[in-house]
């Protein structure tokens, strides 16, 4: 396993769940680094180097997104279809990590290209759980694509 921590971009509108899932991945000592985005138009700025996001140093490519789908001004349903349109970003892994449950979300969001859907747990030790197995397929059993 390479020493270098692994870029997570999560985008996630809710304070309490990104200080969460950073929590939990912290408690899990887990060897990643987390970036934070608020809403699909700043996951996309991100993902395209625009705004505050040129810097690449402080910015990195991440290596698998957590997308939650209900978020202001762009929602991750949206985002999805533009970052698997894009040639450039369709090969990152988008996990989402939303509170839905619907059917048709997760229908729909694996017909637009998403690699894996998780219903965020009620609980801190549930999140803790999901953060652990996030870990152990996608950054230890996964080969993820190259930069």
């Amino acid at each position: 396993m390479s020493t270098n921590p692994v870029a997570i971009l999560l985008a996630e509108d809710d304070p309490d769940d990104q200080y969460l899932i950073n929590e939990a991945l912290e408690e899990n000592q887990l060897n990643t680094r987390l970036y934070i985005v608020s809403d699909g138009e700043e996951l996309l700025d991100y993902l395209n180097r625009r705004g505050k996001y040129q810097d690449s140093q402080k910015w990195p490519m991440p290596s698998l997104i957590l997308l939650d789908l209900n978020m202001p001004r762009k929602d991750g349903r949206e985002a999805l279809r533009e970052i698997k349109a894009d040639p450039k970003l369709r090969h990152i892994p988008v996990v989402a990590l939303t509170t839905s449950k619907a059917e048709e979300d997760v229908a729909k969001t694996y017909d637009s290209g998403i690699s894996g859907y998780i219903t965020k747990p009620v609980s801190f030790t549930g999140l803790r759980d999901v953060m652990k197995a996030i870990d152990l397929y996608w950054l230890q059993v996964s080969r993820l694509p190259p930069d």
